[in-house]
């Protein structure tokens, strides 16, 4: 009975004090609106105002009906601002997958960047998936994955981020620091640490050893700076992507030597499902991805 031009109408007579001024608010000529306020009063079968010269006072009727306004049309105008922020991808929930560490780490460095471009925009981090990441996101569970890995799948784009190289971490005083690079028979006899994850899935041993039949000593450690200080004490050593190695060597006593004379090359991809490739938070990510 009661819809939302209605209380549009009790509120901006309340605000406005004059039908002249109601009517001037509400983009109204002065007759139209004296016909709504008739056409309102008889379909409520109440008085809601009275004429006191040319000022309208609202009825006690009128009062319950503007208290209704001002509760109703504020909730209605903010869901309508809110529908429309998520129709233009102003806002929303970015939930986003990583699959590997050294990701992780890039991730966490542009979020703000992120956040400070769309600050109605929510971020959700999932690194822990049940199956894989890229099932993670054909089953909505994400809807970006940040990968180092492609598997063509239909309905799955990917787009590349930045190239990056993978190189060695050793202590300063490791015997293999003073290298400009080292061949994969040279990690032989060493202790090489990495995050716990199947070797199947770790480039240094899919490009870099296995192709030579090396298989080193391995151990397996879930925080990036309790490894990097394992690697400064000369325990170990370890593989990461050079401008991660580099941020390391600043702090810690810590050199970079290349995996291979031309280097182990690798990119960074946001994967996403092929009918979000044009959802504009989505966008908004990838290009800051790629200016980071």
């Amino acid at each position: 009975m009661i819809d939302r031009a209605h209380l549009k109408i009790i509120r901006a007579l309340a605000d406005n004090g004059t039908l002249t001024a109601a009517a001037n608010a509400l983009f109204l000529t002065q007759p139209a609106l004296s016909h709504q306020m008739r056409y309102l009063e008889k379909k409520l079968g109440v008085s809601l105002w009275q004429r006191e010269g040319r000022q309208l006072r609202l009825t006690q009727a009128g009062e319950v009906l503007l208290q209704t306004a001002r509760q109703v049309l504020p909730v209605l105008e903010q869901t309508e601002k809110t529908l429309q922020a998520y129709g233009e991808g102003k806002q929303g929930i970015l939930r986003i997958g990583v699959e590997c560490h050294p990701c992780y780490e890039w991730l966490k460095s542009i979020l703000t960047d992120f956040l400070i471009a769309l600050p109605d925009m929510d971020v959700d981090i999932v690194n822990k998936f049940q199956f894989s990441g890229l099932e993670g996101l054909m089953n909505h569970h994400v809807d970006l994955l940040v990968t180092p890995d492609i598997v063509k799948i239909k309905g799955v784009n990917y787009e590349p981020l930045f190239d990056y190289e993978l190189v060695l971490l050793t202590a300063e005083a490791h015997v293999l620091a003073a290298k400009e690079y080292i061949e994969a028979g040279q990690l032989a006899a060493e202790i090489l640490f990495t995050f716990p994850v199947a070797h199947e899935r770790l480039d240094v041993f899919t490009q870099f050893l296995l192709p030579a039949a090396i298989n080193p000593q391995t151990k397996a450690i879930e925080s990036l700076d309790i490894m990097i200080q394992m690697v400064g004490l000369n325990r170990g050593v370890t593989v990461l992507p050079r401008w991660l190695a580099e941020e390391y060597c600043q702090k810690l006593a810590v050199s970079i030597v290349r995996l291979g004379k031309k280097g182990l090359k690798k990119t960074l991809f946001a994967a996403m499902r092929q009918q979000d490739v044009e959802i504009q938070y989505i966008q908004a990510f990838v290009a800051l991805g790629k200016r980071t």
